[in-house]
C-alpha cells in the first residue's frame, strides 16, 4: 500500500508522476535522453546498467521492467531474460562485452555512492573500449536509477506480480520511449 495517495492500480514511478505531474515531465525527458537518445551504448546495454543498478538497490519494480526492456531489445527470447538475470547476480561471469562489464562496474560503484568510483574503474572502461561519453552517461544513468529506485521504493508504489505485465510494458517502453508511455501507464 502506497505511503500517499496514489492513483490506484498504476505502478512504479507513473503513480506519483501522475501524483505531482509537474515532476514527470523532466523526468520522463531525462530518461528519454539518458536510455533512448543518440548514444554509442545500444538501447539494451543502457537497459541493463538500469537494470543492474536497481537490482543492486533491491528495488524489485525497477529491476524487473528495465530487465524486461533490456530483453526485449536483445531479442524477447527466454534466453535473454536469463541473460538480463545472469547480469543482474554477477555480471563478471556474464558473457557480455569486456567494456559493458567495466561499464557495470563503474554503475554498481555509482550505487554505492558517487566517490567509490575510482580512476582505475575509469581506465579498465578506457581500456575495453568506453568513451568519455559512455563513461559520462553510465554514470548518469546509473545515478538517475538510484534517485528512481528511491523514489518508487520511498513511497510504497504497486509492484505488479505477474511477470506478463512486465513484458507487456517493456515492449510499449521500447515502442513509445520514456516521454511517449507515460500516458499510457
Amino acid at each position: 500500500m502506497p505511503h500517499i495517495p496514489l492513483p490506484e492500480g498504476v505502478p512504479g514511478p507513473r503513480g506519483p508522476m501522475l501524483f505531482r505531474p509537474e515532476t514527470a515531465k523532466p523526468m520522463s525527458e531525462m530518461a528519454e535522453i539518458l536510455m533512448r537518445g543518440p548514444s554509442t551504448l545500444t538501447l539494451a546495454e543502457r537497459e541493463l546498467i538500469g537494470t543492474y543498478v536497481s537490482a543492486q538497490n533491491d528495488c524489485r519494480y525497477c529491476q524487473t521492467i528495465h530487465g524486461a526492456v533490456a530483453a526485449h531489445h536483445l531479442g524477447a527470447t527466454e534466453e535473454q531474460e536469463m541473460l538480463v538475470q545472469r547480469i543482474k547476480c554477477d555480471p563478471s561471469s556474464a558473457p557480455i562485452s569486456a567494456k559493458l562489464k567495466a561499464l557495470l562496474t563503474i554503475a554498481g560503484h555509482v550505487q554505492l555512492g558517487g566517490k567509490y568510483v575510482t580512476a582505475d574503474d575509469i581506465a579498465q572502461a578506457r581500456q575495453h573500449g568506453a568513451t568519455d561519453l559512455e563513461i559520462h552517461d553510465t554514470v548518469l544513468i546509473a545515478a538517475n536509477f538510484c534517485m528512481m529506485n528511491r523514489y518508487v521504493d520511498g513511497l510504497a508504489t504497486w509492484t505488479p506480480e505477474d511477470p506478463d505485465f512486465y513484458r507487456q510494458r517493456a515492449a510499449n517502453l521500447a515502442l513509445h520511449g520514456y516521454v511517449g508511455s507515460a500516458a499510457r501507464t
